[in-house]
């Protein structure tokens, strides 16, 4: 991947700034480098969302789902308290089988978490502190962490308004300036990444809807937060090359069982 805008994926805040996530690396001489990363988990829910998009727009499922199950599909669920049965056996496997944002990405349905086929790395800066995680094999020379990384100063307005404090303005009233300014860690673009993600003992299915859903993340995907505001484009090439697995037509196979996925969806114990 190529960052074609900042990156941001907020760790830890000092004050008015929020740094980025950074990992322990150990180099070749015993010394430790800190390592801005974007978590796995933080890719995976990227992919999850794109996934989830793609299976409503084939079962159309708006406003049918209860609460629970929606945000198991969107975002992974939670589990909570319930009497209900977990789902095992071959009710799992049935929905399994109706159901590939499940069955791919997993989810939290009910006191039990239903476990995904699908496994994901951390997206790691092609930089020089990071070659003992990187996967693939670079030329030297390879840029430092220092060269990629940035702080960029952003300021609001306070929407609550003035209030006594500070006098800013200098007519001694006390009024405070609305005015609020905060730092932001990023990653420049035009940084490198790299990342991998696999599917373990997954079914046709499972692998063409996520050959669909990588293909997608390459023409419309994002890494990071602040998205909402241009932060986090990338432009992704995949080796590889995406492909939709067998010659398989996920969405006319899953489809053609809509009225099964939505019942099987809707008596779920969310």
């Amino acid at each position: 991947m190529r960052a074609c805008s900042p990156i941001s994926h907020s760790g830890e805040v000092l004050g008015t700034t929020s740094m980025l996530r950074r990992m322990k690396v150990i180099q070749s001489d015993g010394s430790i480098e800190l390592v801005p990363v974007i978590s796995g988990n933080s890719f995976r829910g990227v992919l999850r969302r794109i996934g989830e998009q793609m299976l409503r727009d084939v079962l159309g499922y708006e406003g049918l789902l209860p609460l629970g199950v929606a945000h198991a599909l969107r975002n992974g669920g939670a589990i909570v308290k319930t009497s209900a049965e977990p789902i095992t056996g071959r009710r799992l496997h049935r929905l399994r089988d109706l159901v590939p944002q499940l069955s791919v990405f997993g989810g939290a349905v009910g006191a039990a978490p239903i476990g995904g086929c699908l496994q994901v790395g951390h997206v790691v800066p092609i930089v020089d502190e990071a070659r003992p995680m990187l996967r693939g094999k670079y030329p030297d020379p390879l840029p430092s962490r220092f060269d990629v990384e940035a702080l960029e100063t952003y300021s609001h307005l306070d929407d609550v308004g003035p209030a006594g404090g500070d006098d800013a303005s200098g007519d001694g009233k006390g009024v405070k300036s609305p005015l609020m300014r905060y730092e932001l860690e990023t990653l420049t673009p035009g940084t490198r990444f790299e990342s991998w993600v696999q599917i373990v003992r997954g079914s046709a299915l499972d692998h063409a809807f996520l050959g669909d859903v990588l293909a997608e993340f390459v023409r419309t995907g994002w890494l990071g937060g602040r998205s909402g505001v241009g932060h986090g484009r990338v432009a992704t090439a995949l080796v590889p090359e995406v492909y939709a697995g067998p010659d398989l037509d996920w969405r006319a196979v899953v489809g053609a069982r809509r009225e099964e996925a939505l019942e099987a969806l809707t008596s779920l114990p969310a």
